[in-house]
């Protein structure tokens, strides 16, 4: 398989600028060969891709796509710290939240999106164990937040 940089390409996915922390944290941080990202959130350019509860006003389709910037976002963070997407050996886990409304079930399936490009990304070593949990609300009223920890290669 080819390595995960070029995949990204294949896929005509682009990794954006790790925004500033909007409080006292960092995006991402290397402790020993993991890396591990603070919540991500679905942003681009400057604002939301989405706000609101997935379950009313945001559409389940609409929380996917949310839970996949996400990913994006998050390997864009862990990029910034271990240097090049290669170095990832495996995607240990996820922590996907979404913001829900009070009769939205479907969480599993938003967090999906997120699931889904990690495979994409890095095949085999991108499965994962997760959690994806309802909550309400989120930072800025975004529909989804997610956590992601990868291990990594030695340089």
């Amino acid at each position: 398989m080819n390595g995960a940089e070029a995949r990204l390409k294949e896929l005509g996915v682009e990794l954006p600028q790790v925004p500033a922390p909007l409080a006292q944290y960092v995006p991402a941080k290397l402790v020993g060969d993991l890396a591990m990202t603070s919540g991500q959130v679905p942003s681009c350019e400057g604002g939301f891709l989405h706000t609101g509860k997935v379950g009313a006003g945001v559409t389940l389709e609409e929380g996917r796509a949310c839970a996949r910037l996400c990913a994006i976002n998050a390997l864009a963070a862990i990029r910034a710290v271990i240097g090049s997407l290669d170095r990832v050996a495996e995607v240990v886990s996820l922590r996907g939240f979404v913001s829900s409304a009070p009769d939205f079930y479907q969480q599993p399936e938003v967090v999906n999106g997120a699931s889904e490009l990690m495979v994409e990304v890095f095949g085999e070593a991108g499965k994962h164990v997760r959690s994806a949990v309802g909550v309400c609300p989120l930072p800025r009223d975004v529909p989804v937040e997610l956590e992601v920890v990868v291990r990594v290669t030695p340089d």
